[in-house]
């Protein structure tokens, strides 16, 4: 399957130029490449701050705090200690 190529024009300012040369350089590929490579950088930093924030709105619908996730953490501890099938010995 070919490979879809749209060729578009930017107008960039001087330090941009600058830092994608260097980067295309840095990299050894051309200034497209290290352009597509920066570009699907910034995207998964956003997609990935838009998890983080997902994140903490479902911690805060919970009103989980410090005290609460201690607690739960011992219970789950606790239980499952429990209930193991292993058999704790001493070497």
């Amino acid at each position: 399957m070919a490979t879809m190529t749209i060729r578009s024009t930017y107008a960039l300012d001087l330090e941009t130029v600058e830092r994608l040369d260097a980067l295309s350089k840095r990299w050894d590929v051309s200034k497209s490449e290290a352009l597509r490579r920066a570009v699907r950088a910034a995207g998964a930093d956003t997609h990935q701050a838009a998890q983080v924030d997902a994140l903490g709105r479902l911690q805060a619908a919970t009103h989980l705090t410090t005290k609460s996730a201690g607690a739960w953490a011992r219970r789950v501890t606790s239980e499952r200690a429990k209930h193991s099938k292993r058999v704790k010995t001493r070497g």
